[in-house]
Formats: structure tokens, sequence, C-alpha cells
């Protein structure tokens, strides 16, 4: 009998794959789900970025294979990127490697610094492939706490009492998803002080600096980052290009090397007019992203009503593009909630137990979808009088 590998069993399928299955199979149905739940962005991106890839791609001589580093006009723009917004200087050679999609960039980050069994520190509340790819690579999961009363932060405290001996990697997520706190510099520092003390190389997945948040920080700003943090960084959400899975890390050379070695023995470079593309929207000026946020500032208006009328709780200060609040008592758990609003107004909002125990009294609400329908779930809702 032919068996899968025990990794496969050590994993569940992905939630959102599982549940917009399900969503799927019930408009197939005529019952007109509105979907609430994963963060696609819907606006399209720049037509800059757009045009470029459309001259570019008529050429004879973008089509073959490209380097596994990118090319150099792209590393060149995500250097220029983070010296205007971050005010980080970056080596476009040496300290950026572009990845096709930041998902990639958690399997080879993990396969370059993990051997089997090592620790790796996970955040609960969190995004669920920090765990699933630390299972795949048979890394040994430690879970810390993030909390609500404490504005979703480590809490370093309970952090030095663990036994650290075996920790290898630490995963952070600033501004965090699934809640929107924002990162502060006290904090980077911090982890980066934290990382330092107990060697342990400090993974900032920072994809959502640019959606309703005023103040974009990497941190890679705070001096000596280099030496022990990789920050991820994405095209999906800062530029609506999530389909194009465009991403990019940055470290010092030695880190790049290590996860270059990684990916260039799996897969291959990324399309070159996409990569071109790239690095044209990512000149985009700040009118670009202040259009951008007007239409999310409105959505998330309204995605503050359906909360209200559910009587969950949030924090008006979070940012990102979803609304992340706290159920009413009433409720045994966010998935309870969840499925009443899928199976009796047809309304799709995910439930945050998905992202860890720490979610399981929260629900969350994607940004990524129209006002007509937005306003369409919160009149769904209002029917139920919950």
């Amino acid at each position: 009998m032919i068996e899968a590998a025990r990794r496969i069993n050590a994993v569940s399928e992905y939630y959102f794959a599982k549940k917009l299955n399900e969503v799927t199979e019930m408009n197939a149905k005529g019952l007109d789900v509105i979907s609430l739940g994963i963060g696609s962005p819907d606006l399209p991106p720049s037509k800059d970025a757009i045009d470029v890839l459309c001259q570019s791609v008529y050429k004879a001589d973008v089509h073959g294979y490209q380097p596994y580093a990118g090319i150099p006009e792209l590393r060149k723009a995500y250097a220029e990127w983070y010296k205007r917004w971050f005010r980080v200087d970056l080596d476009p050679d040496t300290e950026i490697q572009p990845l096709i999609g930041s998902k990639e960039g958690i399997l080879h980050i993990s396969l370059a610094f993990l051997n089997p069994g090592d620790g790796v520190l996970v955040p609960n509340p969190g995004y669920p492939t920090y765990n699933s790819v630390s299972t795949l690579v048979e890394a040994q999961i430690v879970t810390y706490d993030l909390k609500e009363d404490n504005d979703w932060q480590p809490d370093f405290d309970s952090l030095e009492k663990m036994d650290l001996t075996n920790i290898k990697l630490m995963w952070v997520n600033y501004p965090h998803m699934p809640s929107g706190a924002p990162a502060t510099k006290e904090l980077y520092q911090r982890l980066i002080n934290f990382g330092r003390k107990h060697g342990i190389v400090i993974c900032n997945d920072n994809p959502y600096s640019f959606i309703l948040n005023d103040n974009p920080l990497s941190i890679l700003e705070i001096e000596g980052a280099k030496d022990i943090c990789i920050e991820l960084n994405s095209l999906s959400k800062s530029q609506n290009m999530p389909g194009w899975r465009m991403a990019m890390l940055a470290s010092n050379p030695q880190f790049v090397q290590w996860v270059l070695k990684v990916k260039s023995n799996i897969d291959s470079g990324q399309f070159k007019p996409m990569m071109l593309a790239a690095a044209q929207a990512l000149q985009a000026p700040k009118e670009w992203y202040d259009n951008m946020n007007t239409v999310y500032w409105e959505r998330r208006k309204i995605a503050e009503e359906i909360m209200k009328t559910l009587n969950c709780s949030f924090d008006p200060k979070q940012s990102g593009m979803f609304l992340w609040g706290k159920i009413p008592p009433k409720y045994k758990n966010s998935e309870v909630l969840a499925d009443e609003l899928l199976y009796n107004a047809k309304v799709f909002i995910v439930p945050g137990f998905i992202f860890g125990s720490n979610g399981d009294n929260y629900i969350r609400i994607s940004l990524c979808c129209k006002d007509e329908k937005l306003k369409e779930a919160l009149r769904r809702i209002a029917a139920l009088r919950l």
C-alpha cells in the first residue's frame, strides 16, 4: 500500500481552501453568499505597472528563464522603495531576495534555518502558515501568546521564562494580522535585543504597512537589525498584486545567500515582464497610496457598522485590510457565530480560532469587498436581529 509522507498527515488542508469551496458550492446552488473572508485585494495595480507589463510582454527576449535572484531592475526598485518609505539602506545586490510571494519565503527561510527538531517561536494568534510550514519542515513549534490587553505584543517577561535553548527562529508580524495592531520602534528594539541575547533569528512579516496606516515601519530601521533579523514584504497588499506573486525579503548578505541556496534548488526566476512591472509599481507616489486608502476607509466604516450590529467590540486604531472584533459572550466561540452568519445570512466572516486559540473569541472582516456588497452584508446581518 502506498502511503503519504508523515508530514502530510501532520497538517490539515488550509482553512480557506476548505471553506471557500463550501462557499462556492453554496453559490452554485444560487444562495449568493457574500464573502468577507480572504484578504485578496479587488483593486487593480497602478496603470503604469500594467502598461509596463503589456508593453514588455511582446518583446522577444523576455520569455526565457530568469535569474534566481531576480533582475537588477527589480532589486534596485525594492531598495529604493525601502529607502523612500522605511528609511532603510539596502544593498540591492546582496541584501535583497525577490520571492514568488511571501508564503514561499516562509518556507525557504524555515528550510534555510531550521533542522528537524529545532524550535521555532510562533505567535498565537498569527498567520496559520507559520504553523503549517514549521510542521512540514519538522521543527518543534513553541507558541507565544499575544493578548488584547497587551496590545497584541509579545510578553517578554513570559518569553524569558521559557526554555529557549533549542529555539532558532521567531516569527513576528506587524502590523499584526489578524488584529491590526501596529508596530512601534520600541517593540522592534525589544525584539532585536531578545534575538541577540538568545541567538534567535527574528523574522518580521510586513505586508500590511501601507493599508490604513500613516506610519509605515520596518524592523530594519533599527540599528543593527540586519545582524539578527529578516524582513518579508509583499506587493500583494501594498500594490494590489496578490495574483502576481511578487514579494521579497531583506537581511544581511549571509542570511540572503542561505535562503537563495534553498530557493535555487526549488524554483526558478519570475517572468521578466512581471518583474519589470513590479519595479514600476514600486515607484507609485504617495497620492496613489492615498487614493487606495480612501477606498479602504469607506469600506472600513461599513465594516465597523457590521461589528456594532453583531455587538462585537473592536479597537478603532487597528490598521490593515481587515477589521478584528471580539464577539459577545453569548456565543460559545467564533466558529458558532461565523457559521450562523454563513448559513442564515449568507455572509462569510472568518472565525478567529483559525489564527490560534487566543483568537477563539474574535472574528475578522475583510475589506476586500465592494461597498455595495458590504452594505448588503450589513443589511442581511441586521435582519437577523441577533
